[in-house]
């Protein structure tokens, strides 16, 4: 057993003026704790964007009439708003939920040995466009609904999803400079795909903007676009991401390309033939509201799995730390 060191008034002045380097003196995480902080964080991204999608398909986007408090007069739900009002402030409080989880992540990024400023900078990426949009929430609902604040906050929480999936990878790599592992004109294909995934997601807030789901049961204002042409023009598009894949799929076999692209872009195929196959299910269905749910949950899916194709072209190899009195021999020997 340890003992617990005694706390001096210095030190709780330290931890006043600097909590993140107190905590960092006295804890070292491992790097298995680092990217399972770094996941947890990822993973309470997509779970809020889930959420999010629950209240609007419930009609419970107005649940909660006013922000930041609930009602007028009250900070949390009361027994006359019923359902509704329960699942939009439950949704609001799994964002101190979230809150924490990228707390977490900046905790362990900077209590790592040794200090990666990388990592940190990532987690604190995470921690303000969390706070952007969860005031960007706030302004959805003063303005009841308005698509188009509605289709920022999810194109916000798109971005913070993508933070994330970076700041995840990066926990499995070292700081060295990135080597690539494909030709220039592999690199071209793959920021190609991005782009056009980007544009996906994007014309997809646009459906949900001027679908029949408004996110509340008033009378909500919506895109004034007719939303079943903007549906096939969204089919269009994941047509040729889909189409993007299977040729980089093709190329990457051709030049004869590492194993990690080529997983990556087969996760990304197979998971774009499930959204794919929810995404028709649900338009010939009449738009029911767990398939769009699903549907929501799968755009996470394929934008994370997008990530993880571009991220596996390169890759960043540990440095070698020499300890005090450790020759260079011995450590490569060990390595």
């Amino acid at each position: 057993m340890e003992t617990v060191p005694n706390v001096t008034r210095a030190d709780a002045a330290q931890a006043v003026r600097n909590p993140l380097a107190f905590i960092a003196e006295r804890w070292t995480p491992s790097p298995r704790t680092v990217q399972r902080a770094a996941l947890a964080a990822l993973v309470m991204a997509v779970l809020i964007v889930v959420t999010g999608g629950a209240v609007r398909l419930t009609g419970s986007g107005l649940g909660c009439p006013t922000w930041p408090k609930c009602t007028d007069d009250s900070l949390t739900t009361t027994s006359e708003m019923g359902v509704h009002g329960i699942i939009e402030f439950g949704n609001r409080m799994l964002t101190y939920a979230l809150s924490a989880a990228v707390g977490w992540a900046i905790i362990a990024a900077r209590s790592q040995k040794p200090f990666r400023r990388s990592l940190t900078r990532l987690g604190w990426a995470q921690f303000w466009v969390v706070m952007g949009n969860a005031v960007l929430g706030g302004i959805v609902v003063l303005v009841g609904l308005n698509p188009y604040t509605v289709a920022a906050h999810f194109l916000l929480s798109t971005a913070l999803i993508a933070v994330a999936t970076v700041m995840w990878q990066r926990t499995r790599e070292g700081d060295d400079v990135a080597r690539p592992l494909v030709g220039k004109s592999v690199q071209q294909l793959v920021w190609v795909l991005v782009a056009v995934t980007v544009l996906l997601i994007a014309v997809g807030t646009v459906v949900t903007g001027s679908g029949p789901h408004a996110g509340d049961s008033s009378e909500v204002e919506r895109i004034p676009l007719n939303w079943e042409n903007i549906t096939k023009l969204h089919a269009v598009l994941a047509w040729v991401v889909v189409t993007l894949t299977f040729a980089l799929w093709f190329v990457l076999r051709a030049v004869d390309a590492p194993k990690g692209p080529l997983h990556r872009t087969r996760d990304l195929f197979l998971v774009l033939l499930g959204q794919g196959a929810i995404g028709y299910v649900q338009y010939f269905t009449d738009l029911p509201e767990v398939l769009v749910g699903l549907h929501m949950f799968g755009s996470c899916l394929v934008w994370i799995a997008t990530l993880r194709v571009l991220l596996a072209l390169r890759e960043r190899p540990e440095a070698v730390t020499e300890l005090p009195g450790q020759s260079t021999e011995s450590a490569l020997t060990r390595a």
